[in-house]
């Protein structure tokens, strides 16, 4: 078949299957090559390597896994069509050093990340992704990802916000959507099966080890156990918590993290959230970051580019720096607009035509489609909005993405392994998916080479709840619009208490108010009766996971009385080094949550913004 006619029925009949089709053997490819003691003998659908998130961390995950063992039977699951994700909504590009020639290394852009993560990044971890980052390039080069070009024919980079080198590697300003399609072709390629419209309800552990989990057939509604021997957690972050003004699509809901908080494993630094400085003013949809790296200007109502005011690199600051700069502007009387609807302007007309619709055609669509604004023609409102997690699942060890379960493995931004500490720098997600979701696949078929499958108890019992649960819940009783309207205050209140700027007071406030919100969740029910395609049970399931990423995230920042990164506290406007050098670590127990801490790790570089010898 001719590459170019593959279509998205291709697609379905090609790679696509249901849950029926996963074998009971380890290896679907060769079920004769398995030896008896891999075997699954508990009758369950299973499959070796199960990836959750078709994003670009889970399909180079799962590309990795099968590279590495070929006769591994690898099946990605996920809430709608693999195209349809965040990361195909990144737009600016993708860091990684490739050209040495101008000073730039590897250790330039680690110190760049450690500093622009207000020193919270372990710097072990970031040393090693950032020497990754460059030789990730060279691979999405090499299997056909579709870069812009310089004059001698490179794949063509731009300056970032926080760097000091220009590293970022783009394909124009859709860069996502081109590696993401990369990603899937190369899935598609190497044998990665796919369970489209399929989320994870919950995961099984017994004895320290991963089971199998508990997935939901949205289309039919079935509800299913399903063993694996390895699980790979890629279901990206949590910032549609930030309902009302979020740059994220609606699938970001913390899925996984809340699965993984239920089954164990730590949730590292949830209080960091990435408020990106320019989202459209009508609900926060993104203006990329490489508007400023091309040469835009944020502008006042006083006509100013008041960046200057603020930071030295002016609007290539570092993000969290931009979002606190243009928030201070709207609250002192310098925007535009009033209450939520205030808004300052990026201004990228001097760049000329030309320049906008070859490296800037994505936003000015945005800019048309959400504003009616033409950004050729005129500037467009922006306002920070809810963008990015650097807290997630914990990782107990980099080099594999491995948690404290045995065989649960995690990548991209439902990950922390403390990368991007207090503030991610803009080009890095797209790297970390990258980097990470390799590391994770490569490090789930090791694993999955020397383990058997679990019996299937756990995951049957929890499979079991859920299908009484449904019952429970989808009872033909209820009204569906007061869970939105209840999703919505949610939104609204995490803005309000726990948003740029955040106090003790508005934290308490908000911890108290979920209280009541999670009450008022627990009494819904919902008049659909029926199992198939009911999407106001996945809305219901999914309000649940923001409620418990919420708790959690407001618990961390009440206890971190300092301000660091993207965590700015008015009443604690200092960072303290003494006392909060240190990760947050908040746990599910007995349905109660707990915090810890863990030491940030040190690998010599200053904390006083000193560069490296």
């Amino acid at each position: 078949m001719n590459k170019q006619d593959f279509t998205r029925r291709d697609f379905l009949q090609a790679a696509c299957i249901g849950v029926g089709a996963l074998s009971v053997s380890t290896s679907s490819a060769n079920v004769l090559n398995s030896s008896k003691s891999d075997q699954n003998k508990s009758g369950l659908p299973s499959c070796d390597v199960l990836v959750i998130g078709s994003g670009g961390s889970g399909l180079r995950a799962a590309v990795a896994a099968r590279k590495q063992n070929p006769n591994l039977s690898v099946v990605v699951a996920t809430k709608m069509m693999p195209s349809r994700n965040a990361t195909c909504m990144a737009e600016g590009g993708i860091n990684g050093v490739t050209k040495f020639d101008d000073g730039d290394s590897y250790k330039l852009h680690a110190y760049d990340t450690i500093k622009g993560s207000a020193y919270l990044a372990d710097q072990d971890n970031v040393l090693k992704f950032c020497e990754l980052a460059g030789k990730t390039i060279a691979e999405l080069d090499y299997v056909g990802t579709l870069f812009s070009r310089s004059d001698d024919g490179k794949v063509a980079q731009r300056m970032m916000g926080g760097a000091s080198k220009r590293r970022c590697n783009f394909s124009a300003d859709k860069t996502g959507h081109i590696i993401m399609h990369s990603a899937l072709d190369d899935a598609i390629t190497n044998g990665v099966k796919f369970l489209v419209d399929h989320e994870m309800l919950d995961i099984g552990v017994k004895d320290g080890k991963v089971d199998g989990v508990v997935l939901r057939n949205i289309q039919t509604g079935d509800i299913t156990p399903v063993l694996c021997k390895v699980l790979v957690i890629a279901t990206g972050g949590y910032a549609r918590i930030y309902y009302n003004r979020t740059s994220n699509p609606y699938i970001t809901t913390g899925d996984g993290v809340a699965a993984a908080l239920r089954a164990g494993i730590g949730f590292m630094d949830p209080e960091m959230i990435q408020f990106h400085p320019t989202g459209v003013s009508n609900g926060g949809a993104l203006i990329t970051e490489a508007a400023r790296g091309e040469g835009g200007y944020l502008i006042n109502n006083k006509g100013e580019r008041f960046m200057k005011n603020y930071h030295e690199r002016a609007e290539l600051a570092p993000r969290d720096i931009v979002a606190r700069a243009i928030e201070t502007e709207i609250r002192e009387g310098r925007g535009y607009g009033e209450g939520m609807g205030a808004y300052v302007l990026v201004d990228v007309r001097h760049l000329g035509k030309e320049t906008i619709m070859k490296k800037l055609p994505k936003i000015r669509h945005t800019g048309l489609l959400f504003e009616d604004v033409d950004l050729v023609e005129k500037p467009v409102p922006i306002r920070p909005t809810a963008h990015y997690s650097m807290g997630g699942i914990e990782v107990v060890k980099f080099d594999d993405m491995s948690t404290k379960v045995a065989g649960i493995y995690t990548c991209g931004e439902a990950s922390c392994v403390s990368i991007h500490g207090a503030n991610r720098l803009g080009g890095n997600s797209l790297t970390d998916a990258m980097v990470t979701g390799k590391l994770a696949g490569d490090g789930a078929a090791i694993y999955a080479k020397d383990v058997s499958f679990g019996d299937g108890a756990i995951t049957s019992e929890l499979a079991q709840k859920w299908q009484a649960k449904f019952k429970e819940i989808a009872n033909g009783q209820g009204n569906v619009s007061y869970m939105y309207k209840l999703r919505e205050e949610l939104g609204k209140l995490n803005w309000d208490n726990m948003g740029i700027f955040r106090t003790g007071d508005k934290l308490q406030a908000l911890l108290k108010a979920l209280d009541d919100i999670e009450a008022r969740y627990n009494k819904i029910r919902i008049p659909d009766t029926n199992s198939v395609m009911n999407t106001a049970f996945t809305d219901y399931v999914e309000l649940g996971n923001m409620i418990l990423v919420s708790r959690a995230a407001c618990l961390a920042a009440i206890a971190r009385t300092e301000s660091r990164g993207a965590h700015t506290r008015e009443d604690y406007p200092k960072r303290d080094d003494v006392n909060f050098l240190k990760h947050s670590i908040v746990t599910l127990k007995d349905n109660k949550l707990e915090i810890s801490y863990r030491d940030v790790v040190l690998a010599g570089f200053s904390l006083d913004g000193r560069k490296p010898e």
